[in-house]
């Protein structure tokens, strides 16, 4: 066992710890990465709130990159000194999910509790959502990690671990999108800028953005919005309507995890249009809709983990579009912090100005 500093979780709704903490050596099928990067998503935040329970304590952080420090045996051919980065995508590649090209919903369960980490004494540690990265290095699957360009900054590398795939992937993977359809993005913040992008690039013709100030309306534009629309408008929905020419979206990418969001959503929709449910509300809560509109109309829901990616596909795709000037990652990033810094940073992520924040490693 190693020790190392770490970001845990010991209390819901409480600031994090930094403490040290203690890390197996890699098993069979498993890499050691030590971080540079570790960005914050709201996900990270929910599970710190308590909101969809877990064990405690733990450490959250899902969206890294870093470099390969040790391996064990049937790593995939990765190696010591490859810079990958690190998803919360834990799949065993041969269920019946992973088999049909799902690995986001992968069937094998894994017990995070009693995986690699450990406290100072010895006791029990989630490496939460199988990964554990709000700390100087981690332990995962080799299936959850993609190589990245060594001239790739890890920062922005980051983002691909959870925000870009999640925003794009449900633009491109979820909802099918084809050249020339109109779509309506629920949330302009970090993966709804990145779902605006994948319906950029999937060739929208109408991308009408949605959100609650006109600041983050304006950066919507930046990344490919051709309209946007205030939330909080009496009926936002016929702004929109209204920006697609009078007819509703093909779909309507709901990228928060509010339920007045889902609610509403399916009033933007078209005629054969589909509701694609990315952001994640807290356990418990309950949308409505009218289910013979839908019906009526052969309109769908659809559900989106990660958009619906596949890591080793997609990734070194969005890493091609990046270098080629055709993916936004740089100007996703708010602000950098140390790990010593975090609650600061998850404080500002609150406020919902930030896209994306990022912890910075000093490996010395």
């Amino acid at each position: 066992m190693q020790t190392i500093k770490a970001a845990v979780c010991r209390a819901f709704n409480e600031p994090l710890v930094i403490e040290d903490i203690q890390i197996a050596p890699p098993g069979t099928g498993e890499v050691e990465v030590t971080l540079d990067a570790v960005a914050i998503c709201h996900s990270d935040i929910t599970y710190a709130s308590g909101a969809w329970g877990g064990h405690l304590p733990a450490v959250y952080g899902h969206e890294a990159a870093g470099v390969i420090t040790a391996t064990g045996d049937s790593v995939g051919g990765f190696q010591v000194g490859d810079a990958v980065v690190v998803t919360l995508i834990r799949a065993c590649g041969s269920c019946p999910s992973c088999a049909g090209g799902q690995p986001t919903i992968c069937e094998t369960p894994y017990d995070s509790v009693n995986g690699p980490l450990r406290t100072a004494d010895g006791g029990p540690l989630d490496q939460a959502m199988a990964c554990g990265a709000f700390a100087e290095k981690v332990v995962v699957s080799h299936r959850q990690i993609v190589k990245i360009p060594e001239s790739m900054p890890k920062d922005v590398a980051s983002l691909l671990s959870c925000g870009v795939i999640t925003g794009v992937g449900a633009a491109v993977n979820a909802a099918k999108l084809r050249p020339g359809q109109d779509v309506v993005v629920i949330g302009a913040g970090g993966v709804g800028l990145n779902a605006i992008q994948g319906a950029r690039l999937a060739g929208a013709r109408r991308i009408v953005a949605v959100d609650m100030t006109e600041e983050k309306l304006e950066i919507a534009k930046e990344f490919g919005a051709t309209h946007g629309v205030l939330a909080h408008l009496k009926q936002p929905w016929k702004a929109a309507f209204k920006a697609l020419g009078g007819r509703g979206a093909d779909a309507v990418l709901i990228t928060v995890g509010a339920i007045p969001a889902y609610d509403q959503a399916p009033r933007y929709l078209g005629r054969g249009g589909k509701a694609i449910m990315i952001g994640m509300p807290h356990s418990g809560d309950m949308s409505t809709y009218e289910p013979v509109v839908l019906a009526a109309l052969g309109q769908g829901v659809v559900g989106s983990k990660m958009g619906d990616v596949v890591i080793q596909r997609d990734i070194p795709w969005m890493i091609d579009l990046y270098e080629q000037g055709r993916l936004k990652l740089d100007e996703l990033i708010s602000g950098r912090w140390s790990l010593d810094q975090i609650n600061e940073a998850i404080e500002d992520t609150k406020t919902g100005s930030a896209k994306r924040n990022v912890i910075l490693f000093d490996r010395g």
